[in-house]
């Protein structure tokens, strides 16, 4: 959920700190106080297109930060580690976004610079808006299969997964096909540089981790003087009269003499002696070390002619001798398949063909799972409207096969599209007034209708979305009456699986609010600002009591407000 708002010197806005709850947070006040204002601010926060109007007239950026916490199986998880953002355990996710006035957009997520495009990834997982003339990925047709599969994620996931790895399959072997088959030129050219490549690789004769013993040798040969200094000093040091092993030596004898009337020097006396024939052994090693230890000036001039022809070779072939080895192994496979191009060329087309037909069956597969869930989605979504006072309204999700070209897989005897799907295409439809066609769901025209279409849907997808916070600015334009308060009890039913902010200007609405936020002008030293109080019990009362009436409060008013937030508490006890 968002835990913590904060804007500064945006629009109208001089700085405000709101802290946000679970539930329902519904946010009142007059037109023009600043209401919408506050969901631009979150909308830039989720990567909304910026602009120097936002920067409030006299300052020199705007600037918006929001808290967010998340469990850890939130999608946010996901996108962090795809863009190199840590998100630690705690679960929180701070979104950060500036705005100066020479147009400069600063965006950053847990204090690390991304670009505006990383930042509406990880806005998207976090925040869904929803204005009158915004619907985002429920009014987009190309998020509705999208949309479908979450729907029914656990029957539909080990199909996908599947498909992805056969589709994969098929669009890599695909590819190496069509680069096989480019025109005569390409291939005989591409066939000249691997040749190249491979005699070049070839001549240089390469072994298994050369570079790593050539640099290992280079470095003994370098530093020849300290090697052979510190191998003659600690050979000095033990080996001699009056040094070391001479005194153990000394240490040794004293030990055997007292040993036979002290049973307890017995055992120091056994690891005394073997701890000196064990440095007298290390002593003739060293001496062999030194015997055989020599400088040849020569063999360091080869070594370091050999380790600048392979860091050469490097540059073009990979970052060490077993990368290169690897990739004259690569070209080399290449080259064959050039110079046989025709048998290699059967061969990738029978490949493509038996991955097509097992990637389609896999499709039809899914196909068959969206199909049968598009009708239990579809009977879902009529509850919601007939909740609505849309009982007459029919929604249809409209599951179709993608039609392919003549290269591509059939299926039941015609052409078919692959993609990263299936092959379906899966759009919503509906048609409020019976008799008329359906149309797709961004064509509905109806204010009001189209309020209460969306939020039947995100009463249901809110379940499956994941999105930490939904929000809606204004969707109750144009419904009064009976219609305002169903449209109150389905706001309120996401609120119960999701976070929701909500302006409103609907009495009811703001009757079933878990926290209320009232949005105010304040004008001082002749500057606009905005101000924000959240308001107690009491003062919810007198707010939609104002909702009611338009004007001034009455008697009336205050008991039609407290009877409104009576119903409210008795329907959530009751949901």
């Amino acid at each position: 959920m968002l835990t913590e708002l904060s804007i500064k010197d945006f629009a109208i806005i001089n700085q405000v700190s709101i802290t946000f709850k679970e539930g329902l947070t519904v946010l009142t006040g007059e037109t023009g106080a600043g209401k919408s204002i506050i969901i631009d601010a979150i909308q830039l926060l989720s990567g909304g297109r910026g602009s120097v109007e936002f920067v409030r007239h006299g300052t020199n950026k705007a600037e918006i930060e929001g808290l967010f916490t998340v469990d850890m199986t939130h999608p946010v998880f996901q996108k962090g580690r795809q863009f190199g953002v840590e998100i630690g355990e705690d679960g929180m996710v701070v979104l950060q976004r500036v705005i100066t006035r020479q147009g400069k957009s600063i965006c950053r997520v847990n204090g690390k610079l991304v670009t505006l495009g990383i930042l509406r990834e990880i806005g998207s997982t976090l925040i869904d808006i929803h204005t009158q003339h915004e619907t985002q990925s429920l009014m987009n047709p190309e998020h509705h299969i999208d949309l479908l599969d979450m729907f029914i994620i656990d029957e539909i996931s080990p199909s996908i997964e599947e498909y992805h790895r056969l589709y994969s399959s098929y669009q890599t072997v695909k590819k190496r096909y069509n680069e096989l088959s480019e025109n005569e030129q390409e291939v005989a050219q591409r066939l000249d540089l691997l040749q190249f490549q491979l005699r070049e690789l070839q001549q240089a004769d390469l072994r298994p981790f050369e570079d790593e013993e050539l640099e290992e040798e280079r470095k003994k040969l370098m530093n020849y003087e300290k090697v052979y200094q510190g191998i003659h000093d600690a050979y000095n040091a033990l080996y001699g009269e009056q040094k070391g092993l001479d005194w153990l030596s000394l240490a040794m004898t004293s030990l055997e003499n007292t040993s036979d009337y002290d049973n307890q020097l017995e055992k120091l006396s056994e690891e005394m002696s073997n701890s000196y024939y064990v440095l007298e052994e290390l002593t003739f090693q060293l001496s062999n070390q030194m015997a055989e230890l020599e400088f040849d000036p020569e063999r360091l001039n080869d070594i370091e002619s050999r380790l600048n022809e392979l860091n050469r070779l490097k540059k073009k072939y990979g970052q060490t001798v077993k990368d290169m080895l690897e990739y004259a192994s690569k070209i080399e496979e290449e080259i064959d398949e050039i110079t046989n191009k025709d048998s290699h060329l059967d061969k990738l087309e029978k490949q493509i063909t038996e991955l097509g037909k097992d990637a389609v069956l896999e499709a039809k597969n899914i196909h068959d799972i969206r199909t049968k869930a598009s009708k239990h989605l579809a009977r879902m979504i009529h509850e919601e409207l007939t909740d609505l006072y849309l009982e007459k309204a029919s929604f249809q999700t409209n599951v179709e096969i993608k039609e392919g070209r003549p290269d591509d897989p059939e299926f039941d005897g015609k052409h078919v599209r692959l993609i990263s799907s299936g092959f379906d295409t899966v759009t919503f439809l509906i048609t409020t007034n019976p008799g008329e066609p359906l149309k797709e769901l961004h064509k509905v025209a109806s204010g009001g209708e189209m309020s209460r279409i969306m939020l039947a849907l995100k009463r249901i997808f809110s379940r499956h979305q994941g999105v930490t916070s939904v929000i809606f600015d204004e969707v109750d334009t144009g419904v009064s009456g009976r219609v305002a308060q169903a449209i109150a009890e389905k706001i309120q039913g996401i609120s119960i699986d999701s976070q929701v902010l909500c302006i409103s200007h609907l009495p009811q609405v703001a009757a079933m609010a878990d926290t209320h936020i009232r949005i105010e002008k304040d004008v001082t030293n002749d500057r606009t600002s905005t101000v924000v109080t959240e308001l107690s019990a009491g003062e919810k009362a007198d707010e939609i009591s104002r909702m009611i009436t338009g004007a001034e409060m009455t008697d009336t008013t205050i008991e039609h407000a407290k009877e409104l937030l009576a119903l409210a508490t008795k329907h959530k006890q009751n949901a």
